[in-house]
């Protein structure tokens, strides 16, 4: 009994860390944050974001905001009362669901006039692309995994 209970753990724990080691963090503009006069297209036009990652958007808080929109909201820089508006400085957003995201900023003409806007898709997770996205921290989380899990055992 024991023995099998063990096996559940195990296998439990493999499961969780491969499925939470595929997510990224991507920092909205790198080092230059949430800004002014910053390209963000090309920023973005290089990565592959998946349901599970998460956007994070520095900037310091007062200067700026962030405002998801719809695809039309994002060609005219317009918000609605219904967008939520994050104001922290250190905005960080989970991808939930695939498809077209829009992000810009609300505080007076910074999208119109400074290019402070940002689209990307996200792609649904499969194990393939977490594979290969990142095979040395899927060998890493397995071998954690299996460590806890042979902890686990000698503790049960």
């Amino acid at each position: 009994m024991a023995a099998a209970r063990s096996t559940i753990v195990f296998i439990s724990t493999i499961f969780l860390l491969a499925t939470s080691i595929s997510a990224k963090e991507y920092v909205v503009g790198d080092g230059s944050g949430w800004t002014l006069d910053f390209d963000y297209q090309a920023w973005a036009k290089d990565k592959v974001f998946y349901v599970g990652d998460k956007l994070v958007f520095n900037y310091p808080s007062g200067t700026h905001n962030v405002v998801k929109v719809n695809g039309t909201g994002f060609q005219q820089c317009s918000t609605s009362s219904n967008n939520g508006t994050l104001t922290s400085g250190r905005d960080v957003i989970p991808l939930q669901t695939p498809g077209k995201k829009w992000y810009i900023c609300g505080v007076a003409k910074h999208c119109e006039s400074r290019n402070m806007k940002l689209v990307i898709t996200v792609l649904s997770q499969s194990i393939s692309s977490a594979v290969a996205i990142s095979p040395v921290s899927i060998t890493y989380g397995f071998l954690a995994a299996l460590f806890s899990g042979l902890m686990l055992t000698l503790l049960v």
